[in-house]
């Protein structure tokens, strides 16, 4: 089969407009240690917001600087993974 006459058959099949994913969905320490740093990121950012102070701006960088390191854990460990 040629790669013209696959598309042509791959064209007649209707678009489900789902995602196929190959890989099981797993769960991940580093991802989740992002997550958990996003949410007192924003916690702190709503704190810092609602009284704003220097001991609540401080804690809020930090929160903040907590979930850069950690979304570059998550960086460094997705890039270490490929799809196949």
């Amino acid at each position: 089969m040629s790669t013209s006459d696959l598309r042509s058959l791959l064209d007649d099949v209707p678009d489900t407009l789902e995602i196929v994913l190959r890989r099981e969905p797993s769960w991940s320490p580093v991802a989740e240690a992002w997550r958990d740093a996003a949410e007192e990121a924003e916690d702190a950012l709503a704190a810092w917001r609602s009284r704003p102070s220097r001991g609540a701006y401080a804690a809020y960088r930090a929160a903040q600087d907590r979930e850069d390191a950690a979304q570059d854990a998550l960086y460094t460990q997705t890039s270490r993974t490929s799809v196949s």
